[in-house]
């Protein structure tokens, strides 16, 4: 298998993170991709550094004024005379959340706080003086995986950091910025007629669903913890199967709070089935590994052995597939779910 990282996203180094109504210390830390990285080492996979793309990958899924709003944030909060660490928001608009709407309206305020609240989804995702640059090399690793992708590779893994999956077409939110299984996704439609996404991390993937929630060409499937008690609460349930031209194309499946490896296993096996009757000529899987027993800010039970199973059920779907890193914030375990993982791929 494959491998893509870029250094620079280690550059990200969140200062502060809302939980609970207080602000306690980030979880999304650098150290996670030194763990990731070492877990390739042990399987022999040197990771290539992709090659810069620009934002043109980027502006095929997210608003440009979103992306400009990212590129240049930092730089607009220096200027403010009283600022915390990071630039953060202090208000959050209404939305009436139509799915029948590709996105929001254009963004009104021109004022900084004002287009942090209408940008920033939550206030897990503070803007620092690196935090573009590890974005934009975060986008460009999975696009570097989807090129390899395109160019004949059977199996790819994209270490991205910061994670994808809860970024909107317009909106950053759960530690995400730019949603790079989207990114991804979107450029391997460029060959494949038809791409499947399947996301298994403890969170529903909120932003990816957005994104293509009124398309056919691309089908989403989500396996996360039961969304009414857990982030991102407002999606992720099971009557939401797109909109439109999308009716269908969307498949969440919901697993109680601490569930274990069987109940993943029965739900990846639900997907594998729904991605062959759609006729897939490729699936990029959102691997996080949240779902831990151990994770800090999880609520299911699988161990790290349960991630080999479920990297042996994505080589059984038996197409060409992009790996795209998505959460997992136990520091002591991620390896070793990557380790797993990659082993239950080969086997």
């Amino acid at each position: 298998m494959r491998a893509f990282y870029h250094p620079d996203q280690s550059l990200h180094d969140p200062q502060q993170y809302m939980r609970f109504g207080r602000i306690v210390a980030p979880k999304d830390l650098p150290e996670r991709t030194a763990r990731l990285l070492a877990a390739l080492e042990r399987h022999g996979v040197a990771p290539e550094r992709p090659g810069a793309c620009g934002v043109d990958p980027i502006l095929a899924v997210h608003d440009e004024g979103f992306v400009r709003f990212l590129e240049t944030v930092w730089e607009r909060w220096l200027e403010l005379p009283e600022r915390g660490p990071e630039a953060w928001p202090n208000t959050f608009p209404y939305w009436s959340g139509r799915t029948d709407e590709a996105m929001r309206p254009p963004c009104r305020p021109t004022g900084l706080m004002g287009q942090l609240g209408w940008y920033l989804g939550d206030l897990s995702v503070p803007v620092g003086q690196h935090c573009w640059t590890s974005t934009l090399r975060s986008a460009e690793t999975a696009v570097a995986g989807a090129d390899a992708v395109l160019a004949g590779e059977r199996a790819v893994y994209a270490l991205c950091r910061p994670s994808g999956h809860h970024a909107r077409a317009d909106r950053a939110s759960g530690f995400c910025y730019v949603n790079n299984t989207a990114v991804a996704a979107q450029r391997l439609r460029s060959r494949f007629g038809k791409v499947a996404i399947l996301d298994v991390d403890a969170h529903h993937g909120d932003g990816t669903q957005q994104i293509f929630y009124r398309r056919n060409d691309v089908l989403t499937i989500s396996v996360h913890a039961d969304p009414a008690n857990y982030y991102p609460f407002f999606t992720g349930y099971e009557d939401e199967r797109g909109d439109g031209p999308g009716e269908g194309f969307n498949l969440n499946l919901p697993l109680a709070h601490g569930a274990g490896g069987p109940e993943m296993a029965a739900a990846v096996d639900t997907a594998a089935g729904a991605i062959k009757a759609f006729g897939a000529d490729a699936l990029v899987v959102a691997l996080g590994y949240d779902a831990h027993k151990d994770d800090p800010i999880g609520v299911l039970e699988l161990e790290s052995a349960d991630f080999g199973t479920i990297g042996s059920q994505v080589k059984a779907i038996g197409l060409p597939t992009l790996v795209v890193q998505e959460g997992g914030y136990a520091i002591e375990a991620i390896g070793e779910c990557l380790d797993a993982f990659l082993e239950g791929f080969k086997n």
